[in-house]
């Protein structure tokens, strides 16, 4: 059982400890900018979702004697026509609008109001279902000290996403790195990116750094007594939390399950679909237990272990969760959702494995960081084994360093691929920096690609990483520590998937201008299930639509072992043990199931017919 033996004092240490650090390194809190009537419009986030537009405005500070209504007008016919009203919140001071239903077939150019002349104008785009490839630019880590990098503009980033015109930008954490005044932050994260976010479909999803504290297990909603919020829990008031949330999500599709999490923190996790791409939108760390009391500290802090004789096993304790069993109910119901889509991709704020050998500064090695998502093992286990059933890849960041993994569950390469983007400006470097050679790797690639277990003893393929230089402080501030960002291109007619990671300051039009070593890389649709079959199921023949979803159930375990949407009309299903097999096959309201499939071996031939 977790000891709570003087966890208010060594809060109080923490919290202030945290504090001076904070004194020491942080800017003057950011001036709230003082603008007029006309310009107390910040800017606005949006998404589309089953003829669902949902918009979240973001204001400056309103006088005692300003309107407290927005209003949200379409231009149609060459003129503007109002379509919804919302209040503005003053905690945080946002008007979230809901409009349904929502034509998605046509871009809409909109524009906020609020009282007699402010505006503030962009484009709502049309569904891109016809589009051949789906291009979703991704970020994390927007750190804010000059030290970092992070006071250089933004500039170069919005100017290269204007040049790629992604049709989705996703923000995967940490665009506030201010524990205390986030509204602040958020106004100038607004400034600084709004000319991309006003024009394009965004998702923005908090981390531990939005909501006021190093690190964040959420642990079901607790109460947490350390700013560092090892013991699990939110260190800051709800308020304050639900001012981030309310600014930071509003405007995403509806939640999977909307019940509130312990003292009434609101959830977010959700589906979004751009043009035929499917989106799970998780909460990493929402239900994720903390490590402070429940297994032995083995470093200089709970989360760290540097311990040598430290036993991966034994800190795999099953009251440790991840997910939680809400989300995994969520990834399985999506899994098996391809209405509309024929690729899935899961979006969260950090990856299922320890990505990172060396944390802060040349020679901090590091064994095992519990604040990745590598631990708890079974719940990592778990989460991969729900995105594999779907063939979907992860998009996350957190780290700090741009990297992509292949994750394997229990042998190597049998789940799915992971790209980590790099941070737009790199607070606390890290390497991925093996000791040992990785095995199997490609020919020409790096010592440090390749096979390995991270410190939970997790099984990882590693195909590229964006380490900082080794010099002090990781290089020059100018490239802002390898920061950047990446690119990921869903090709729905090819089922491929093209990651890209690209450096800060360069142009992304120049012939000359090179990605970070490793990247771009592809991989197929269908690599994102990497498990090696021990028999086969009869060839399917389909007859009737062509891309009709397949899903394969196993009769012994009672359980789906995938679903896919296919390309064309013939697939040769994989199966993993020898036994019996239900096979449905659908197509819109089409659908037709096999019973008692029984497994053939891997050069055995056998065909069957489906009629859809």
């Amino acid at each position: 059982m977790r000891t709570i033996k003087n966890r208010v004092l060594f809060g109080a240490l923490t919290a202030s400890l945290c504090s001076a650090w904070a004194a020491q390194q942080t800017p003057d809190l950011l001036a709230i900018p003082k603008v007029s009537k006309d310009q107390v419009i910040c800017f606005a986030l949006y998404t589309t979702h089953n003829h669902v537009l949902k918009l979240t405005a973001q204001f400056y500070p309103l006088e005692k004697d300003d309107p407290r209504v927005a209003r949200l007008e379409i231009r149609r016919e060459g003129r503007w026509q109002e379509v919804a009203r919302a209040p503005i919140i003053e905690q945080g001071w946002v008007a979230t609008f809901r409009v349904e239903p929502w034509d998605m077939t046509r871009d809409a150019e909109y524009r906020v109001a609020h009282g007699a002349g402010a505006y503030y104008r962009g484009t709502v785009k049309r569904d891109p279902v016809d589009k051949e490839e789906i291009v979703v630019a991704a970020f994390t880590g927007n750190s804010i000290y000059p030290g970092h990098g992070g006071d250089i503009p933004r500039t170069d980033i919005v100017e290269n996403i204007k040049k790629i015109k992604p049709d989705l930008l996703f923000f995967s954490g940490d665009q506030v790195y201010d524990h205390r005044h986030h509204y602040a932050y958020w106004l100038k994260f607004g400034r600084d990116f709004g000319d991309i976010i006003r024009n394009t479909p965004t998702v923005t999803i908090p981390d531990d750094h939005d909501v006021g504290q190093a690190n964040l297990w959420g642990e079901g909603g607790r109460k947490s007594y350390t700013a560092a919020g090892h013991d699990g829990g939110y260190f800051m008031p709800v308020e304050y939390v639900e001012e981030v949330h309310r600014a930071q999500t509003s405007h995403l599709p509806d939640p999977y399950d909307p019940t509130p999490i312990e003292r009434g923190i609101s959830v977010y996790y959700t589906a979004l679909r751009v043009g035929r791409v499917s989106f799970a939108i998780i909460e990493d760390r929402k239900f994720k237990t903390g490590p402070e009391g429940l297994i032995p500290q083995m470093g200089p802090r709970p989360d760290h272990i540097n311990d040598p004789s430290y036993d991966r096993r034994a800190i795999d304790v099953p009251e440790a969760r991840l997910l939680g069993p809400r989300q995994l109910a969520f990834l399985r119901a999506w899994g098996v959702d391809w209405e509309g889509c024929d690729m899935k991709a899961v979006l969260s704020q950090t990856i299922f494995c320890g990505g990172a050998h060396v944390h802060g500064k040349v020679g901090g090695r590091l064994l095992a960081d519990m604040d990745s998502n590598g631990w708890p093992q079974s719940g990592r286990n778990r989460a991969l084994a729900e995105i594999r059933r779907c063939f979907a890849i992860h998009i996350a960041g957190d780290q700090h360093l741009g990297t992509i993994f292949h994750h394997g569950i229990n042998d190597w390469e049998d789940a799915c691929y992971s790209f980590c983007v790099p941070s737009i400006a790199n607070l606390y470097l890290r390497w991925w920096d093996p000791l040992e050679p990785g095995r199997n790797r490609r020919p020409g690639a790096p010592e440090y690609t390749g096979r390995h277990y991270d410190g939970f003893g997790n099984k990882v393929t590693c195909l590229a990483a964006a380490n900082p230089s080794k010099e002090p402080n990781g290089g020059d501030k100018l490239t802002t520590r390898a920061a950047g960002f990446g690119i990921v291109r869903f090709n729905v007619a090819t089922r491929k998937i093209t990651l890209e990671c690209w450096p800060r300051n360069v142009d992304v039009d120049d012939p000359s201008a090179e990605q970070y070593p490793g990247w771009p890389f592809t991989l197929d649709q269908t690599d994102n299930y990497g498990r090696k079959p021990v028999a086969l199921l009869p060839t399917l023949q389909i007859d009737g639509p062509a891309d009709p979803v397949v899903q394969v159930v196993d009769e012994d375990l009672d359980e789906i072992v995938y679903t896919l949407r296919i390309k064309g009309r013939v697939i040769r299903p994989r199966v993993f043990h020898k036994g019996y097999y239900t096979i449905h096959v659908w197509h819109g309201d089409r659908k037709k199931s096999l019973y008692g499939v029984h497994s053939i071996g891997l050069d055995e031939r056998k065909t069957i017919r489906i009629d859809l």
